[in-house]
């Protein structure tokens, strides 16, 4: 796990102003990566790391010399049109890139002069996936998402004997990830009610949000060598904002035996900013289980891991829907929750997914599945929230939603604060539903 260092010191300002804000998601304590170029250019991709409202150009900033060192060599990475380089050198290489910027966009840094020109306006970037990502497995690690799912089809047995022993997960696909920003077309595929006779094909009327964090591996395993708990954050560049789409009529026809496929294949979106699991450093928390549930077997816990083997990372969802953009409205809240909810960490997640040998890859994406807390409140999908389409969740400005409508648009926001820390945040993750292609 990553330590504190210099660059967590919640004392520390930027000559970039709007890093100083204590609002914005990315103060100098924050300097997560993406993938950018300019609006509307044929530039090419290359990294760029969120200051304030700034973008620092990292291929800029190579050119014009201002990296040497053990940061040369990451910078280079990070310059490349893909983060998937600097992934694969493991979490030195990012955090000598990350001391090296933290120390010239200090206030009264002397390197400002050079790196000024190398900066960026955010509202004057667009935003590319920030890594290729071979391979995508979505987990279930919020036992009162699977629990609250589970009372609407299993009244009498909700949770599955084996989701308190093992993290479940299935392998997605990866080729309809997007970035935020993404609009997609209404699914279709094959419904079947229950009282239906046989199945038909039709656009999919229960749209559904899956608010998750996205789990980006770095460095690699050897096929044939598992990751240990202990050692399995290193393995894990950073995390995204993450909503994994679902249809929900079209699901329950089709996932047994194998489980999810055209439910869940269509469309899936990420936040641009990959905040580094050395910035997440100062919002450690216990990773516990209570005590009369099964404890962890041996090769998913360690005392290290109960010691600090959480993070306290709030999450929030937003709908904007057409109503509301025509009106200038601001999206609505529909739910709060937090990562530290969890019964399955990222170390856990990537323990599990090698124990058998299975190698995973720089760019790999482990989707954390629906982040649901305690609370109905804090349910983190309309399934829940609406309990299965029964009850519909009340907007403010008179609009009510029990599945999503074309022209909705979902946010989703993430944020780490505390006492004695900087706050830091994840950006958005955005997405807008469009209607149904003609058949």
């Amino acid at each position: 796990m990553s330590a504190l260092n210099e660059t967590h010191d919640p004392g520390l300002r930027s000559w970039v102003e709007s890093a100083n804000d204590g609002r914005t998601d990315f103060p100098i304590q924050n300097l997560p990566l993406a993938i950018f170029r300019r609006k509307g250019s044929s530039e090419a991709w290359r990294g760029g790391v969120a200051i304030g409202d700034q973008v620092v150009d990292v291929a800029a900033a190579v050119q014009a010399g201002f990296f040497g060192g053990d940061a040369l060599a990451a910078a280079q990475a990070a310059a490349e049109p893909t983060l998937n380089h600097l992934m694969s050198m493991g979490p030195k290489a990012a955090s000598s890139l990350r001391k090296a910027l933290s120390q010239a966009l200090q206030a009264g840094s002397s390197r400002q002069a050079a790196l000024q020109p190398c900066l960026v306006p955010q509202a004057e970037a667009e935003y590319s996936l920030p890594c290729r990502i071979g391979d995508y497995t979505d987990f279930y690690t919020s036992v009162h998402h699977a629990t609250n799912i589970g009372k609407q089809f299993r009244p009498d047995n909700p949770l599955l004997p084996n989701y308190k022993w093992v993290p479940i997960g299935y392998h997605g696909r990866s080729s309809s990830i997007g970035v935020s920003g993404q609009a997609f077309h209404r699914p279709r595929g094959q419904v079947k009610p229950p009282d239906a006779d046989a199945p038909s094909l039709k656009p999919s009327a229960r749209l559904d949000i899956e608010l998750e964090m996205g789990v980006l591996i770095g460095q690699p395993n050897a096929l044939g060598a598992p990751i240990g708990i202990d050692d399995a954050e290193s393995h894990v560049f950073g995390l995204v904002l993450f909503n994994d789409w679902s249809a929900r009529d079209i699901q329950p026809w089709e996932y047994q035996p194998l489980g999810p496929f055209l439910s869940k294949n269509f469309a899936s979106t990420v936040s641009p900013w990959v905040v580094t699991m050395e910035a997440l450093a100062p919002f450690r928390v216990p990773f516990t289980r209570p005590a009369d549930d099964p404890q962890p077997l041996p090769y998913l816990a360690s005392s290290a891991h109960s010691a600090a083997g959480g993070l306290d990372i709030e999450l929030e969802a937003l709908i904007e829907t057409p109503r509301m953009r025509a009106a200038g409205s601001p999206p609505a809240r529909f739910t709060h929750t937090n990562y530290r909810h969890a019964y399955w960490s990222a170390a856990q997640m990537v323990a599990h997914h090698t124990v058998n040998g299975c190698n995973l890859q720089p760019g790999d994406l482990l989707g954390t599945g629906t982040l649901s807390g305690p609370t109905l409140d804090q349910a983190c999908a309309l399934i829940e929230l609406t309990t299965g389409g029964k009850n519909p969740i009340a907007l403010p400005n008179g609009e009510t939603r029990t599945w999503l409508e074309d022209g909705d648009t979902i946010i989703l926001r993430g944020w780490c604060e505390r006492p004695g820390a900087a706050r830091i945040g994840f950006g958005e993750c955005r997405g807008t539903v469009l209607a149904a292609r003609d058949a």
